[in-house]
């Protein structure tokens, strides 16, 4: 018994000794990552970037502040030096602003520190100015910022200086009592009147709003660009500026920029759409101690007008081996290799690159020798929107195999285009290649002076086997035979007959009124079968609302009684004159008052359910029977 306690004394021990052991790993563990941090830290702030930049400045209204900031990035910078701004006054600055930031992303970690150096100036004179470069000097180096230009726009010419802006005139949301297709339009514009047949053209979507809060732009017609190629530009960047148009300032932004490539000549018309646009403004509420701002949504629906192009036609005549480029472009090809041998694969790619309808062009045609099997041309366009043109790569990749050892010339390719900016074909011409020709492994002895190899190309065209060229049969026409014209007749018998009961099927279904007296025992009967399910499933309302549909449904279409009309009165009157006997019309009359009383009484038992719905099959069945008028 005591040896045992021992055992467990010790036992304890151990494990306490073990946590121990686990715990002071954990915390140098701790210490170790904490430690490998501060390192990585380190490394991270050696190695960072230092810039200086000025951030983008929009456009300002005279008599209006505006704030110009300097950011310095990853550095400590002293002796910064910013010039005067031409037309423009400095109130105060600079205010300085700082940022740091940690991140760790996949176990590496970034350390970025910025400060802002940011000055307020006044626009006192409009026009266009430059913010001159400022300078600062960060572990004894001097950074330069690019300068930059800006435009100070006029005042609003119908409305004065107002002391609450500084005297400017900007777009706002204040409420007004209407919004007109002056407050708020789109523009769409075109970077040229006039252009060449497949030349590229910038059109560029721009909002024009007095307001700063526009809440949804909803396209009820999109713009068409008949007789035009299209480049659909996703990825627009964001511009909003302020821009002095018709005498008014206003908030613009771009929506929607494309490169087209018109495909005809003469004026191409380019219909701009419609849109609604959901403009948000407040207006102030009273609520006693204070007051508060409410949203306002108003809807102005406009309709930019229709743009108009010239196209010109490309200069006459044109080179027999134009490509169709338009633009300006170089070329360049490669071989895929140094050696070549018989029933081998090589190739020849052909590179187009520049500006221009790019992805339009023809595929150019190589000549190779006759004794090179030639396989489809792989094409490759690498090219996406650069400015107001398209911009990239177009490149063909031509595959052959040689068949006969030797030596051989391939010729260069003339790729002929028009470049819109001097108005004329230019033409480019890639080098020739000799290709020395090897025997290959797989492939039987051949020389370029044994002919069999060379005519061996067209045994795959056999002759022509003849036979006996005197070769008679006595055929008699089919047209002869009696049986043909038996057939004949039958045929047309039966063509008759289709259609003779077409038409009288065509004619049976036009007269809708008709065609819904004849069907109208065979509906009622569908109802009548769906009221019995009801009945069957003790679903009473149900059951009495289904049979009074089939009685109300088959005096309907059996009669022509339109739904305005379907009462007692009218019914006992149009029945009478249809022929039916006074006793017929008032058994009728009870079946719809008792279904209709019926959906207003709870506790109708199935048995009388079960004999309106017996009485209702009769009566329908009674009428049928009867002659009507």
């Amino acid at each position: 018994m005591k040896l045992r306690k021992q055992e467990n004394k010790i036992r304890n021990a151990l494990i306490i000794l073990n946590l121990g052991n686990i715990l002071f790993s954990i915390i140098k563990m701790k210490k170790l990552i904490f430690l490998f941090s501060i390192i990585l830290f380190s490394i991270s702030n050696l190695y960072s970037e230092t810039t200086f930049t000025l951030l983008p400045v929009s456009n300002v209204v005279v008599g209006n502040k505006f704030a110009v900031t300097y950011r310095l990035k990853d550095g400590e910078g002293t002796a910064l030096q910013v010039q005067q701004i031409e037309g423009c006054r400095l109130i105060s600055g600079p205010d300085l602003s700082t940022r740091t930031s940690i991140s760790i992303v996949n176990g590496k970690q970034s350390h970025k520190y910025t400060v802002d150096y940011t000055y307020t100036y006044k626009a006192e004179k409009e026009g266009t100015y430059t913010i001159p470069a400022a300078s600062i000097t960060v572990d004894g180096k001097k950074l330069t910022s690019q300068p930059t230009t800006f435009t100070v726009l006029p005042q609003d010419s119908n409305t004065s200086n107002s002391a609450g802006n500084g005297g400017g005139n900007t777009p706002s949301d204040a409420t007004t009592t209407t919004v007109s297709d002056k407050d708020v339009f789109i523009k769409i514009f075109l970077n040229k009147s006039q252009a060449y047949k497949e030349e590229a053209i910038e059109c560029t979507m721009k909002l024009y709003s007095r307001f700063e809060n526009i809440d949804n732009i909803n396209a009820i017609s999109q713009p068409s660009f008949d007789g035009f190629l299209i480049e659909n530009l996703d990825n627009v960047a964001a511009n909003n500026q302020i821009e002095h148009y018709n005498g008014r300032n206003y908030m613009t932004v771009i929506l929607q920029k494309y490169i087209i490539f018109p495909q005809q000549t003469g004026k191409l018309t380019i219909n701009t759409g419609e849109y609604d646009i959901s403009v948000v403004q407040y207006e102030r509420v009273n609520m006693g101690f204070f007051e508060v701002n409410r949203p306002i949504h108003k809807i102005v629906r406009v309709k930019p007008g229709n743009l108009t192009l010239n196209v010109i036609p490309l200069p006459q005549p044109q080179p027999d081996n134009f490509s169709g480029a338009v633009g300006s472009f170089t070329i360049s090809s490669e071989l895929s290799s140094s050696s070549f041998r018989t029933n081998e694969a090589s190739s020849v790619t052909l590179t187009i690159s520049g500006s221009g309808n790019i992805k339009y062009i023809k595929e150019p045609v190589l000549s190779f020798p006759e004794e090179f099997e030639q396989y489809t041309p792989k094409l490759t366009v690498n090219a996406s929107a650069y400015g107001s043109t398209i911009k990239g790569t177009n490149s063909i990749e031509y595959t052959f195999v040689p068949q006969v050892v030797g030596n051989f010339t391939l010729p260069g390719y003339e790729f002929v285009y028009f470049n819109p900016q001097t108005k004329k074909y230019e033409t480019l011409t890639t080098q020739d290649y000799t290709i020395n020709v090897a025997q290959g492994t797989n492939a039987p002895n051949a020389r370029m002076d044994d002919r069999q190899s060379i005519q061996a190309k067209n045994t795959d065209i056999l002759h022509i086997k003849v036979g006996e060229k005197h070769q008679t049969k006595n055929i008699t026409p089919i047209a002869y035979s009696f049986g043909y014209w038996c057939i004949y007749l039958l045929l047309t018998l039966l063509l008759a007959g289709i259609v003779f009961a077409y038409s009288k099927h065509i004619k049976f279904t036009s007269d809708i009124i008709s065609l819904k007296k004849a069907k109208a025992n065979k509906v009622a009967k569908k109802r009548l079968n769906a009221a019995e399910k009801y009945l069957k499933q003790h679903n009473i309302d149900a059951f009495y609302e289904e049979l009074l549909k089939a009685v109300w449904g088959y005096l309907s279409d059996k009669f022509s009684i339109p739904a305005s009309q379907q009462t007692r009165q009218f019914i006992s009157t149009e029945l009478s004159n249809q022929g039916i006997s006074q006793e017929v019309i008032d058994k009728l009359i009870l079946i719809i008052d008792d279904c209709e009383m019926a959906r207003y009484t709870p506790g109708l038992t199935d048995e009388s359910a079960d004999n309106t719905f017996k009485n209702a099959a009769n009566i329908i069945e009674t009428i049928e029977d009867i002659k009507t008028a």
